[in-house]
């Protein structure tokens, strides 16, 4: 079974500054800043190009789920699109063979840009009642907080709460 969710955003700001952050490992050290999701981002491997590796720990209480490792396995620069995949633990104990994130910084305007991410995932049939434990929801949250990040930069909001 194949399966895939998206979410979009758009965000006053350059695209080159939402690239800089999704495109690179600045957007791990800002996902830590989600507690309730996470307890740590940790860099195993890698530079933050092709081939890099990220054990992300979820925060205690996540049910079923401690930790999964990603490996960065797209990273075009010139179309902005970065695309990650988990390699171990996280959903790949639950049956599921594929779980990747692709990410696309669109420009809107000189100083406005969209993000777009999107989850593919793919589970044998007979475990097809896992697809239900795919949520787009911790991307928005991400995204949210991304925005907030972006927007503060540029004065136009204060900077997000670091808990």
């Amino acid at each position: 079974m194949f399966g895939e969710m998206s979410h979009e955003m758009e965000v006053e700001v350059p695209a080159s500054e939402a690239w800089d952050l999704f495109g690179t490992l600045r957007i791990g050290k800002l996902v830590v800043n989600l507690k309730h999701l996470f307890q740590s981002v940790e860099l195993v491997d890698g530079d933050g190009g092709v081939g890099t590796i990220l054990e992300l720990t979820f925060a205690p209480g996540i049910p079923g789920l401690t930790s999964y490792k990603e490996k960065f396995t797209k990273i075009d620069n010139e179309n902005r699109i970065k695309e990650t995949e988990v390699v171990e633990g996280g959903l790949l104990d639950m049956g599921f063979t594929l779980y990747r994130i692709h990410f696309q910084v669109f420009e809107k305007g000189e100083a406005s840009c969209s993000v777009k991410s999107t989850i593919e995932y793919e589970l044998p049939n007979e475990l097809a009642a896992n697809a239900s434990l795919v949520s787009i929801d911790p991307l928005v949250m991400i995204f949210d907080l991304a925005k907030e990040h972006l927007l503060s930069l540029h004065g136009n909001t204060k900077p997000p709460a670091v808990s």
